[in-house]
């Protein structure tokens, strides 16, 4: 049940943060991004790439994680960004951002294939979610868009990971075509995670709190 609910509640506690915090670029939200970047690389690595190349033939599932890479920078064309924190607000632009909401909703779904038979990946999920929901209610709640689109938005948002945790689950028979997905996950983390852990550095200077951060999230990762 946990597979399902985390991922939910990450999005729901995402929108209180924001409903609370004012300051989008706060020093807190740069370690947490760095934590969460760390946490999810350090999860995909231990847990979900072993088991897809258990599944699949080794240099195929290269290719697959390359496509999800590239999957991942398309889908970046439309949201701008806003898997891994950037979104720009716009406060004379009142058309609704469907580009956006399409990219996330899209990203969000294939995510949900990882929990599959993978429960520590609902915990890397959880923790990439909560800052990137946090940054993206902050982006909706400062605009103009019309408030039930807004709520539209982050209601749909958030059921996206646990319905494909649910299809995935369904056609778990399949073990092939979940290992396939799996990979094209993988790359989008790849990218995501490392892409969060470069941009949170501060003029590629050594950072100590961030560095902190990233063994933490490590860490944390490895036990669990």
């Amino acid at each position: 049940m946990n597979n399902y609910l985390l991922p939910f509640l990450a999005v729901v506690l995402g929108v209180i943060i924001a409903r609370f915090t004012k300051n989008t670029k706060s020093w807190n939200t740069k370690l947490l991004l760095s934590f969460s970047g760390a946490f999810l690389l350090a999860l995909t690595l231990f847990e979900l790439l072993p088991e897809v190349y258990h599944h699949l033939e080794t240099k195929t599932t290269g290719l697959y994680i390359m496509a999800g890479i590239m999957l991942q920078i398309i889908l970046e064309l439309f949201s701008k960004g806003a898997e891994h924190g950037h979104v720009h607000n716009n406060e004379n632009d009142k058309t609704f951002p469907y580009a956006l909401f399409l990219s996330l909703c899209i990203h969000s779904f294939l995510e949900g294939f990882s929990i599959h038979d993978h429960n520590d990946m609902v915990y890397g999920v959880l923790i990439h979610k909560i800052p990137i929901a946090t940054i993206i209610s902050m982006f909706l709640l400062k605009s103009n868009y019309d408030k039930f689109q807004i709520g539209a938005f982050l209601i749909v948002f958030a059921c996206m990971t646990p319905l494909g945790t649910l299809i995935s689950n369904i056609y778990g028979d399949m073990h092939n075509t979940i290992s396939i997905i799996n990979a094209f996950v993988i790359g989008m983390f790849f990218h995501i995670s490392t892409t969060i852990l470069f941009e949170s550095s501060d003029g590629h200077r050594f950072n100590t709190s961030k560095f902190i951060a990233i063994i933490l999230g490590v860490g944390i990762a490895y036990l669990i």
